[in-house]
């Protein structure tokens, strides 16, 4: 299993309203066959950061996780989800699996996602503030 996790804070500017509909999108997002289990909501850290939800995605391998960031309600979801991102914060990621190179396998999903879709690459450019943990 493959547990994946964004932290993130809202840009100023976005309504409650706007925020409704981004917590809906990413739960719809999370409803798609090859997750596992989802959680979408407050985030619990320390606030301060500026992080204040997260975005929770149980997924049961590699393959599930290829097919999940393909998935057509994923790539329609992130540019109605990005434009109002500040601050992201991916992962740290875990996983049950003892392969030790998971990490870079993902990091490989992650960059042939970026090629693949350079419209994407260039949203994600947008988000201020990104970290990969």
């Amino acid at each position: 299993m493959i547990v994946h996790l964004l932290r993130f804070g809202f840009r100023d500017e976005t309504t409650d309203e706007q925020k409704a509909e981004v917590l809906a999108t990413m739960r719809r997002t999370a409803s798609v066959e090859s997750v596992s289990f989802s959680t979408v909501g407050q985030n619990l850290g320390d606030a301060s950061e500026g992080l204040t939800h997260a975005y929770c995605v149980g997924i049961e391998d590699l393959a599930a996780l290829e097919r999940y960031m393909h998935d057509p309600v994923h790539l329609d979801g992130d540019p109605r989800i990005i434009p109002h991102v500040a601050k992201l914060a991916i992962g740290p990621d875990v996983s049950d699996a003892p392969d030790p190179t998971l990490r870079a396998k993902i990091m490989a999903l992650h960059e042939a996602k970026l090629q693949k879709y350079p419209e994407w690459a260039r949203l994600m450019t947008t988000v201020p503030e990104v970290r990969i943990l």
